[in-house]
């Protein structure tokens, strides 16, 4: 009988498998671990790209309106400053030409060993194709721009390129172009001329 109850004892091999099922559980449980990051790595980029896919929507539709208003402003070219000075008046075109004084100007000449200095007194014939009043308020406006234009264009000069009237038609002609670049450069030229009204080196 004795014999019997130790033969019907359970063996260690069945308490084994109960540790070879609970390791097969924790194995279970690490794979299913290991998967739990890439789910929420999976879930972010689904919601950004949702996301992003929304908010292109949204800023492609708010586009074409900004576009559309932006549109009849960006269609318009800006008026040329020929443009924006002719006469109110028709007929006013066929006046004669008007002209504008700029203050006199000095400057120091380009001559090494001497100091040698040049004072120039202009008047601009303007084209009659542009109205007095506003011609004259539009130079009024720029005349600090011309007065330097003309400084260092006189301080590049030297004693024999001021000197002889072929050098003063070059020079008047010089800042007649300057000007014109300068000042109307999106129209024809506006000034027709320099006049010299004093030009004297020192």
């Amino acid at each position: 009988m004795a014999d019997e109850k130790t033969e019907t004892k359970p063996t260690e091999a069945p308490a084994d498998k109960p540790a070879d099922a609970t390791a097969e559980k924790v194995a279970e449980k690490g794979k299913g671990g290991s998967i739990v990051p890439w789910i929420i790595i999976a879930a972010v980029v689904v919601v950004t790209a949702v996301a992003g896919l929304v908010l292109g929507r949204l800023l492609a539709g708010a586009k074409p309106q900004a576009a559309a208003a932006a549109t009849p402003q960006a269609e318009q070219p800006k008026p040329q400053a020929a443009e924006q000075l002719k006469p109110d008046k028709p007929g006013a075109a066929k006046e004669e030409v008007w002209y504008f004084d700029l203050e006199p100007v000095v400057a120091n000449l380009d001559e090494p060993g001497a100091t040698r200095y040049v004072r120039a007194s202009l008047t601009l014939e303007m084209s009659p194709e542009i109205s007095s009043e506003k011609g004259t308020a539009f130079l009024q406006q720029k005349k600090p721009l011309m007065t330097n234009m003309l400084t260092i264009y006189l301080a590049g000069l030297n004693l024999e390129t001021t000197r002889g009237d072929k050098n003063l038609k070059r020079i008047q002609s010089d800042i007649c172009d300057s000007f014109n670049e300068r000042l109307f450069s999106n129209g024809k030229p506006l000034i027709k001329r320099i006049l010299i009204k004093e030009f004297a080196v020192q």
